[in-house]
């Protein structure tokens, strides 16, 4: 249909789902600011493109909580955004790669 009607769909924004996987993980604002800055950086860096946002977002919340001193899970992570955990290690990787300006590819 969007094809049909000559429609330009942009992928969603990895940081739109920060707040309620935030939110259901019961992480403080530090947290949620930490996963957005992350998310922000893998932008700069081009490492979000090609990426499930979803993921992306999950990774940055999980990599957020540690940065934060709130412990969760990868499992915790997975089952609040629906993905696996092997989705999270990978793009928390890519994530901190960008973070620190190393570049994989």
């Amino acid at each position: 249909m969007v094809r049909e009607l000559g429609l330009e769909v942009k992928p969603a924004d990895p940081a739109s789902y920060v707040p309620r996987f935030a939110s259901d993980l019961d992480l403080s604002e530090e947290a949620e600011r930490h996963a957005r800055d992350l998310l922000e950086n893998a932008k700069q860096e081009g490492v979000h493109s090609g990426k499930s946002p979803v993921g992306l977002a999950a990774a940055a919340v999980y990599a957020a909580s540690l940065l934060a001193n709130e412990k969760v899970t990868q499992n915790e992570v997975s089952e609040v955004a629906n993905i696996s955990e092997v989705t999270i290690r990978n793009r928390y990787h890519e994530l901190l790669e960008a973070k620190e300006g190393i570049r994989t590819a």
